[in-house]
């Protein structure tokens, strides 16, 4: 890669080209354009997000095992995807605000997020799983690439108030050719919305390979609405994270709206609802397992004097503690009341809803006038 490559910001004018910090092995490559946003992450730091990738992989592991054992109705899995997930979540404010899909667990967990509200929504106990301003995290968005939209909208809302919080907008490879993605970049570079586009090309759309669906990488569609396009190592925490603070350091300097496309896998299924073994080989899984975001840290924690196996073993014990406090969750759940269904759907009461809400009392009163009936009966019997 030469400095011919970058524009002003350090963000790639050949988004073709990979930005990586931290090789598969765990060696450290030096970069003169994102070594700078990077500067201030010591061994301590590196550590810190070691442990964050690590703890999500098990709570994810965890989640995984409670919807197999019927627990919970579906779950999207994140395995692979955690450096891209925890690189650019850290790289936030607490004043930025983000509109994820529904595989951003990870995302989720930094913005304070806590176990049982990670699994309401998947358990069916919940519309969604937690209040979006106590966390400054909107609720998993399932329509594909909607949040985009939202995303947008916030960002053009927050600069009119003269705010410099910055948006974020998570999506996966297959929502950039949705309709709702590419309505969203052309508003945000029209508008110079403080918004960050963050793609994770886990390389499968369910089962379309990306190849599929764009002939070029994806960062190069940022050219032709008029943002700059970052395409990085998205197994790579450190990158990722350089990356992610270039472009909100540009949201919040009123230069507009970034995509980054972190190139990543997705190690597991598309959901528990899928078999990734009918559209992908076991190779082409075990070449993806030689590129872990975790493994490669640590190898470079240990490159840098790091003891490797007490800070596994700490992590370890905290990841544990942490999966269990995920599985005590799931049964401290309640079951929701029925009529709870109707509770915000609507800012203010309306005639519609008013009549759906009466005409489903009735439907639950059948099922009491039918359990009353059979009781009344028994008791006749005997």
């Amino acid at each position: 890669m030469t400095p011919s490559d970058r524009d002003a910001t350090g963000l790639l004018t050949r988004p073709d080209h990979f930005v990586q910090l931290v090789t598969p092995t765990g060696e450290r490559r030096a970069d003169p354009e994102f070594d700078r946003w990077v500067a201030d992450v010591d061994a301590d730091a590196l550590s810190r997000l070691y442990r964050d990738m690590s703890i999500v992989r098990r709570l994810d592991t965890e989640a995984t095992a409670l919807q197999r054992q019927g627990e919970l109705g579906l779950w999207p899995p994140l395995a692979g995807q955690e450096a891209a997930q925890i690189g650019s979540a850290r790289a936030l404010r607490d004043d930025d605000f983000v509109f994820t899909s529904y595989r951003e667990h990870a995302v989720a967990w930094c913005r304070g997020v806590g176990p049982a509200e990670l699994l309401t929504v998947w358990r069916g106990s919940a519309a969604s799983g937690w209040n979006p301003a106590e966390h400054g995290i909107a609720v998993p968005q399932i329509i594909i690439g909607a949040q985009a939209l939202h995303a947008t909208g916030w960002a053009m809302g927050a600069a009119w108030e003269g705010s410099d919080a910055a948006s974020v907008a998570y999506f996966g490879d297959g929502a950039t050719s949705e309709g709702d993605v590419n309505e969203a970049l052309v508003f945000a570079a029209s508008f110079d919305a403080p918004v960050v586009f963050f793609c994770q090309n886990n390389q499968w759309a369910i089962s379309e390979p990306v190849g599929l669906q764009s002939k070029q990488p994806l960062a190069r569609r940022a050219d032709g609405f008029g943002m700059p396009g970052v395409r990085v190592d998205g197994n790579d925490v450190l990158a990722v994270l350089a990356a992610t603070r270039i472009a909100l350091d540009r949201a919040r300097r009123g230069e507009g709206p970034t995509l980054i496309e972190a190139v990543t896998y997705r190690l597991g299924p598309h959901t528990t609802a899928d078999d990734p073994k009918r559209y992908r080989t076991d190779d082409e899984l075990a070449e993806w397992r030689t590129r872990d975001p975790i493994t490669r840290l640590l190898a470079l924690l240990t490159s840098m004097g790091v003891d490797a196996d007490a800070l596994e073993r700490e992590v370890a014990e905290e990841a544990g503690r942490a999966a269990a406090e995920l599985r005590a969750a799931v049964t401290t759940i309640p079951d929701p009341e029925p009529m709870t269904v109707f509770d915000h759907v609507y800012a203010e009461p309306n005639s519609h809803l008013a009549r759906q809400r009466d005409h489903y009392a009735r439907y639950l009163a059948m099922f009491d006038d039918a359990d009353a009936a059979a009781s009344g009966a028994e008791g006749g019997a005997r």
